[in-house]
């Protein structure tokens, strides 16, 4: 078996968060939710079934908290501070696929949400 890429993922983990343009969005705060696909080379842990030798997903989820704990105006300021903090703290990481939705835009629409998706290979 060869494998060809390796990934990390932690889908539909939920914020309340202080991301807006109007000062209630900042005050009040929104729910939001992260996805992430984190491209990260596995296969030493696939064979030594060490967490040492893979990306932790707690570890993980606690760098996005303390990122999303921050309040900015703009869904995309906050992705590429999530992006930024995901590299310094894990430079093994290839690539990064992230989804960052504001649940409730409040825009007079009746819809799930609206956000940011981004792409970045690192």
């Amino acid at each position: 078996m060869e494998i060809q890429s390796t990934y990390i993922y932690i889908k539909g983990v939920k914020f309340h968060a202080f991301i807006g343009v109007g000062d209630i969005e900042r005050r009040v705060g929104n729910d939001y939710v992260v996805d992430l696909r984190l491209k990260y080379p596995i296969k030493k842990a696939m064979q030594t079934d060490e967490v040492a030798d893979t990306l932790n997903y707690a570890e993980v989820f606690e760098v996005v908290k303390s990122v999303m704990q921050q309040p900015v105006k703009l869904l995309e300021h906050a992705a590429q501070n999530i992006v930024l903090a995901l590299k310094k703290a894990f430079p093994d990481i290839e690539a990064i696929d992230l989804k960052l939705t504001k649940l409730n835009p409040p825009m007079g629409a009746d819809c799930y949400g609206a956000g940011v998706e981004i792409h970045v290979d690192c």
